[in-house]
């Protein structure tokens, strides 16, 4: 009866369906199989493993008493290692359940499929009827599995909550189509595995998702080599792991709590330093196509004297004292600190390896150096649309953002005035070393009720042409040109051009006339220099002439929230940036020089008052003389600034760092006004931080 009801009761083999979540070559191999031809091991691997289930599986009582009919499913995979891994089981009886774990807990341990010459996993599905039928006895056909009663149904959705099952989590967030979070010293570290020659990516468009790095720098891999020896639950999370880690049959989720505490001190100004961010923020994947990532800050702090008074400096209409440089407008806290709100996220959706499109609020940077002429992550968030087309040798990077100018003389009805960007971006491998890029850029704003201008819409059309027949004075147009070239895996230069207005004549008439707007930059980068690991080195320089991104038109400036899109220090500036970075295991350090001359104004822009080309939101018609214009006319001044900065990496997965740092700089205008004067600032900071953005203090 034992027998009888053995042949009567749970699997019989429909069909093996390998998924398409992972590519391979070479199917598992049984040893049973091991001298079987390579084009016959997919049968045998099925043959066997059905032999293996007939002979082991052991029957419920319960689905022998009360003979059932009907079906089940099971998903399963075969890891790296050859072991046998039981995902998912659909079945009515939690004894089915049961005994399909057991039963796949005492599979031997076989030979790993293989991808490339290398082991990889490889997933199965394997629906199953019920009653079994012997290996070789015949295919029970798929409609008849699916016949279940009414009843069986009813029960089956009663076990929906139950039948939710968690899977361990194993860092999807590396193979997802996240941005990875804007961050020098993190983006340095896989910079040199990025820029190898023969490879045929680009690496200019950022912020980078993490599935295009992880193709050249396997981020699991790398943090396994700093994961700490910890089996208690707070050890794993304080110094491995996410806070929270979720992960179902299809879908993925992690939160995390996280800080950006500094206490410090300007000495120069003998003023107290601090900053206190509470933050919390969440990432996750539904399906494969579509990823989200969110964060939320909460921050007050008051901060070196230079660093107060800029912020002051770019306070917004209507009653607020100031604007953190990077992070938002503020409002008073307490008699001498400043109170500034942030959120950021966005949604990722890549239907095809050729597409990403992001609906998000954040930055965006173009180019390979410290500063981007282009467009940078030095103003505040905002909101944006993206899309990155990958084919062939190219990468098209298509953005539409929305941005506010907060000056009190672009104010109307009490509400800040809106403006719109469009922008793309082409890069080019025009050989296995050398890249170019070409970039166009439009602002335009919402007089008349223009709103968004679907004009602008079409990716590929040129925004010059349409800039011109909408009415030049309605937009402002620049367009740039980059260059980067791979002498060595260890060695490459890069170059930018940005042109906000070209006139030939003008440029090449000799009289260095206010209409030559533009800039350009030149940097190298030497990876593992000297030949020690993980030392980075990179000079970079920078020079914009007067009146570049500034425009006629009130609001029509190349800036957002009273700050530059593109360079930090905006217009008219002659720069030198030297920088080192190195990591060994979670230690860190940094470190920093920029030598600039920059050309000031004698007073903030305004009517009737001299305009010499710094700031960008002067207007043109303002300026003193329309020939011999030189970059650091006005209120010449000379900056220095070196940034020190060492720590220790305390949890990879979050990016929590502990750390110290000191700046020096030296500030000399050509003479002292009421907003710009000559001074020297020490600070010396400490702090913890999750690292998901740049502070820029050097301006």
């Amino acid at each position: 009866m034992k027998n009888v009801a053995f042949l009567l009761v749970v699997f019989a083999y429909i069909n093996i369906h390998a998924q398409q979540s992972n590519s391979f070559e070479k199917y598992p191999v049984f040893p049973e199989c091991a001298t079987v031809e390579i084009g016959a091991l997919e049968n045998c691997f099925n043959t066997t493993f059905q032999q293996y289930l007939f002979e082991n599986f052991k029957v419920p009582q319960v689905v022998s008493e009360e003979n059932y009919s009907g079906s089940m499913t099971i998903f399963f995979e075969v890891d790296k290692e050859g072991s046998f891994k039981l995902l998912y089981t659909d079945a009515i009886y939690k004894e089915l359940k049961a005994e399909a774990q057991r039963v796949f807990e005492n599979l031997p341990k076989i030979t790993p499929a293989t991808y490339n010459g290398k082991p990889t996993y490889v997933q199965f599905t394997l629906p199953i009827a019920i009653p079994l039928k012997a290996p070789g006895i015949g295919v029970v056909a798929a409609k008849d599995v699916e016949k279940t009663t009414s009843d069986e149904k009813i029960v089956t959705l009663k076990n929906e909550y139950e039948d939710i099952e968690k899977f361990t989590y194993a860092n999807e967030e590396y193979v997802s189509n996240i941005n990875i979070p804007l961050s020098h010293h993190t983006y340095s570290l896989f910079d040199p595995a990025l820029n190898r020659v023969g490879q045929n990516n680009h690496t200019a468009q950022k912020p980078y998702i993490y599935s295009e790095v992880n193709k050249y720098y396997n981020f699991e891999a790398e943090n396994a080599k700093l994961l700490k020896n910890k089996s208690s639950w707070f050890g794993r999370k304080l110094w491995n792991e996410h806070m929270v880690q979720v992960k179902t049959k299809d879908f993925w989720f992690t939160l995390d709590p996280g800080v950006d505490l500094q206490v410090g001190k300007d000495t120069d100004a003998d003023i107290d330093t601090y900053n206190n961010t509470r933050l919390v923020y969440a990432q996750g994947g539904i399906g494969k196509e579509f990823n989200f990532f969110a964060v939320v800050y909460e921050s007050q702090g008051r901060f070196a004297d230079y660093y107060n008074r800029f912020a002051e400096a770019n306070k917004p209409d209507g009653g607020n004292p100031a604007i953190i440089p990077g992070r938002g407008i503020a409002k008073r806290f307490k008699e001498d600190s400043y109170d500034y709100p942030v959120a950021t996220g966005h949604i990722s959706y890549t239907p095809s390896k050729w597409f990403n499109f992001q609906l998000g609020h954040g930055k965006i940077f173009l180019g390979d150096g410290y500063r981007s002429l282009l467009l940078s992550d030095n103003a505040t968030p905002y909101p944006f649309f993206k899309i990155n087309t990958n084919i062939w040798k190219l990468k098209y990077t298509n953005t539409w953002m929305s941005l506010r100018d907060v000056r009190p003389e672009a104010t109307e009805d009490r509400t800040f005035r809106t403006k719109f960007v469009a922008n793309h971006y082409l890069s080019y491998n025009v050989t296995k070393r050398l890249n170019i890029g070409l970039f166009e850029s439009v602002i335009w704003d919402n007089r008349n009720d223009r709103g968004f201008d679907l004009n602008y819409i079409n990716p590929v059309i040129f925004y010059r042409a349409i800039e011109f027949s909408t009415g030049s004075r309605t937009g402002n147009a620049l367009i740039g040109l980059t260059a980067k070239y791979k002498f060595t895996d260890r060695v490459n230069v890069y170059s930018q051009v940005i042109i906000d207005e070209f006139s030939s004549g003008d440029v090449f008439g000799g009289e260095k006339s206010w209409k030559n707007k533009l800039g350009y930059q030149i940097g190298a980068k030497y990876y593992d220099a000297f030949s020690v690991d993980g030392l980075y080195l990179q000079a970079e320089y920078n020079r914009i002439r007067p009146y570049t991104y500034s425009h006629n038109t009130v609001v029509l400036n190349y800036g957002h929230n009273n700050q530059s899109l593109a360079h930090t220090l905006g217009a008219n500036i002659s720069e030198f940036i030297a920088i080192a970075r190195y990591q060994k295991g979670r230690w860190f350090g940094d470190a920093k020089v920029i030598l600039a001359k920059r050309g000031l104004e004698f007073e903030p822009p305004g009517d009737g008052v001299d305009y010499y080309g710094g700031s960008i939101y002067g207007d043109e018609e303002n300026r003193p003389f329309n020939t011999g214009v030189e970059i650091g006319q006005g209120n010449t001044t000379d900056f220095f600034h070196t940034e020190l900065q060492a720590g220790y990496l305390i949890n990879p997965a979050t990016n929590l760092k502990i750390y110290g740092s000191v700046i020096f700089r030296d500030f000399k205008p050509l003479e002292n006004t009421a907003t710009v004067f000559e001074n020297q600032t020490t600070w010396v900071n400490f702090g913890i931080r999750t690292d998901l953005f740049n502070w820029y203090y050097d301006f």
